[in-house]
């Protein structure tokens, strides 16, 4: 059976439309109470991809919310976040949360600094079960700012509005970083725990490879062992180490080729092309930049 592609939500009207709430009163940004809506039963809905930056706060959560590979122990708030193109799927007939949602499209902030800042906001590129748990004050903070900008929306378009919904956008994204933070730093065990499998995986890896064919993994094969999002797993493996997932993949390559040159009488082009470099030279400038020697100079250490 051929799969059917998401549908696509181009603009906040048909958000409203396909949530059944009223005309949204600015065209590009909306702010509503998941209470007002209902959404549509028609089949074509139930995987959606949007053009808009969407940013919603669920509260009353009344099952355990996944958390990578456990569950989160607290239901207070959970907040989540999606960039234009990313896909919802799996959207149940009785989606009815409580909470609020902020929807805007790419071009209410195109022409502001807001533009570039979002970019470098990783979380909107989070996977939705690695989404934002708020305690019960962080959640009574960030409502108070999405009822602000219903209310500053609901005003009409003068001189002044558009200024206003971008301050509270990005006072929202502040507060949002903050929190992010403040969630690695409160979920350490946990962390911990990934970081002890993470670890598990990366050796497992290169112990079944033979010395015959030892193509580098990718970032993607750890997170989805992982179950978590590249972004994510990289965030988290920062915030405990100082280091990326790639740098961990590049340290275990060093290690290895370590091995390799002390233990061996493989060449060192050999040994590049056996961890999947094009080009020897490329694996000498990264194993000098790790271990301040290039390859040859570290076997002359050993002989």
């Amino acid at each position: 059976m051929k799969k059917e592609s998401p549908y696509h939500v181009k603009t906040v009207s048909e958000q409203h439309r396909i949530l059944s709430l009223p005309r949204p009163y600015h065209p590009l940004v909306s702010v509503f109470n998941f209470a007002d809506m209902q959404y549509d039963t028609d089949e074509r809905y139930r995987s959606v991809m949007l053009d808009l930056y969407c940013i919603s706060i669920k509260r009353c959560v009344t099952q355990k919310v996944r958390y990578g590979q456990s569950h989160y122990d607290f239901d207070e708030g959970v907040m989540s976040f999606l960039a234009p193109k990313q896909i919802v799927s799996n959207i149940p007939d009785d989606h009815r949360p409580e909470g609020w949602s902020l929807v805007f499209h790419p071009d209410f902030i195109r022409r502001h600094p807001l533009n570039t800042r979002i970019k470098s906001c990783e979380f909107f590129s989070y996977a939705v079960n690695e989404a934002l748990h708020l305690s019960e004050k962080e959640e009574e903070m960030v409502i108070a700012i999405m009822q602000m900008l219903r209310t500053e929306i609901e005003k009409g378009i003068d001189h002044y509005s558009e200024g206003v919904i971008l301050s509270y956008i990005d006072l929202l994204l502040s507060y949002s970083e903050r929190f992010y933070n403040r969630q690695f730093l409160t979920r350490k065990t946990m962390n911990s725990d990934l970081l002890v499998k993470f670890d598990e995986l990366l050796s497992a890896y290169f112990a079944e490879k033979s010395t015959e064919n030892i193509t580098l993994p990718s970032v993607q094969y750890f997170s989805d062992k992982l179950h978590l999002s590249p972004n994510y797993l990289s965030n988290m493996l920062r915030s405990l180490t100082g280091k990326s997932t790639q740098q961990h993949i590049q340290d275990k390559l060093i290690e290895q080729s370590k091995e390799l040159l002390t233990t061996t009488n493989l060449s060192v082009a050999e040994i590049a092309y056996l961890f999947g470099f094009e080009y020897p030279q490329s694996f000498n400038k990264l194993f000098k930049n790790k271990t301040q020697y290039t390859p040859l100079a570290y076997r002359k250490l050993f002989n």
